[in-house]
């Protein structure tokens, strides 16, 4: 969720009846060198709690330092980060590349353990690859160096994104471990959330992707698990009003020009499946004020009303 799960987004995701969120993922080197920007991925709002800091790196003592500056901001937990997948991340050794050494994925969670007051949990991947399905075994080591609860994402790193993910992963670690282990991969509505549970015995269930322009998954999720009946999803004009409203706090955390242009990849997925489609993308793709996007917000739902038959 890097790039993504800014603090607007979290706040309009709370709004729907999310939990917990964790900040997008902060290099524990860049804190170290007091990079400005990476600062400002640690911004927790008041209304948006519990919340934690994610941070990501390969060495005990870099980590350390980084969640003790991260408390600055004042975390309700610091998260490390032993799943991210991409190149850049497990080329370093960091990432998921930290589940090919389960020794070291505990050093980093005693010295971070050490460093802080808050709880510290752990989001890990299945694994490496097929051959080094080891999250049950990183997790008790993770549990044993003091971490307060696992995230896993049932895939393995080889796997990234693609095949569908193995709950049975998640339930083999719940059987490890005393403490709360939180579920993750192909959560995408309340039925998918219910059954993980049911199947799993996790204690939590995590979304990333499938809120991606559904923030009201959360509300959807939350009606069907406890029972609440079917949730009546938003028509077109409450889905643009939340997304209108969505880049609206990053225009104001973020100032008009950068939100904008980070902005676009939103409105591209609030629009998905709706009619013209395609055709509004590519008008998202060179937003730059708020007024264009008015103007979009209206010519969508005005095609909505047409009689063309397709959504793009």
């Amino acid at each position: 969720m890097a790039g993504v799960g800014d603090r607007a987004f979290r706040e309009i995701c709370y709004g729907f009846g999310a939990a917990y969120t964790v900040s997008e993922m902060v290099s524990a080197k860049a804190l170290e060198f007091g990079d400005k920007k990476t600062r400002g991925l640690m911004e927790l709002g008041d209304t948006a709690r519990p919340a934690a800091i994610q941070i990501f790196g390969y060495e005990p003592p870099v980590m350390a330092d980084a969640a003790a500056k991260a408390m600055a901001f004042a975390p309700d937990a610091i998260d490390i980060n032993m799943g991210c997948p991409a190149p850049k991340i497990t080329g370093s050794g960091a990432g998921s590349a930290l589940m090919k050494n389960p020794q070291l994925c505990g050093e980093i969670v005693s010295a971070v353990v050490r460093a802080v007051k808050v709880p510290v949990t752990v989001k890990m991947r299945a694994g490496w690859d097929e051959n080094s399905v080891n999250a049950p075994e990183v997790a008790k080591i993770c549990e044993r160096a003091g971490a307060a609860a696992v995230a896993v994402h049932a895939r393995t790193r080889s796997q990234m994104y693609g095949p569908g993910a193995d709950w049975g992963i998640i339930r083999k670690v719940k059987q490890a471990v005393n403490i709360p282990v939180i579920g993750n991969g192909d959560v995408a509505d309340g039925k998918s959330a219910a059954l993980m549970l049911e199947k799993t015995g996790c204690d939590a269930v995590m979304v990333g992707r499938a809120a991606l322009g559904n923030p009201w998954i959360f509300s959807e999720i939350n009606s069907y698990v406890d029972g609440a009946g079917k949730f009546a999803q938003l028509d077109v004009r409450g889905r643009m009003e939340i997304m209108v409203r969505h880049i609206n706090l990053m225009c104001r955390y973020k100032g008009e020009s950068r939100a904008m242009r980070e902005a676009r990849k939103h409105v591209a997925w609030y629009l998905k499946g709706l009619r013209g489609a395609a055709q509004f993308r590519k008008r998202a793709g060179s937003l730059e004020t708020p007024a264009q996007l008015d103007g979009l917000v209206k010519d969508v739902i005005a095609a909505q009303s047409e009689s063309s038959p397709h959504a793009s």
